[in-house]
């Protein structure tokens, strides 16, 4: 099995697990997984979030899930307990195709290392 078929294959798993946990049974888009790692890693459950919160959530996640390729790095939490990243290099140009790889590879790695 080629490294794309494994990954395909991971990621089906992942989007069915969460589906089953998160939805009616829809499988969940990119975002609602990627909003969900943000609620993860903020730790405080899943509340009643504002707008902007989600959007920051989503951001949260994005860090995360790109810091094992260096491209952010954890930096603190502030007072409220929000993670705070630094950005040690610019995301290269990738089209929307390369830029959903890209994070299914890094939503499958965070689910292998946090599990």
């Amino acid at each position: 099995m080629s490294k794309e078929e494994i990954l395909e294959q991971e990621w089906k798993a992942i989007v069915h697990d969460l589906s089953a946990k998160f939805s009616d049974g829809d499988p969940l888009p990119i975002d609602s997984i990627i909003y969900l790692i943000g609620v993860q890693e903020l730790g405080k459950g899943s509340g009643d979030f504002t707008k902007d919160d989600k959007i920051n959530l989503m951001h949260i996640a994005v860090c995360k899930l790109l810091e094992p390729y260096d491209y952010y790095k954890f930096s603190h939490k502030d007072d409220e307990g929000w993670p705070h990243y630094t950005i040690l290099k610019q995301l290269p140009n990738l089209k929307p195709e390369q830029q959903n790889e890209l994070m299914k590879k890094a939503i499958v790695n965070y689910f292998d290392t946090t599990s």
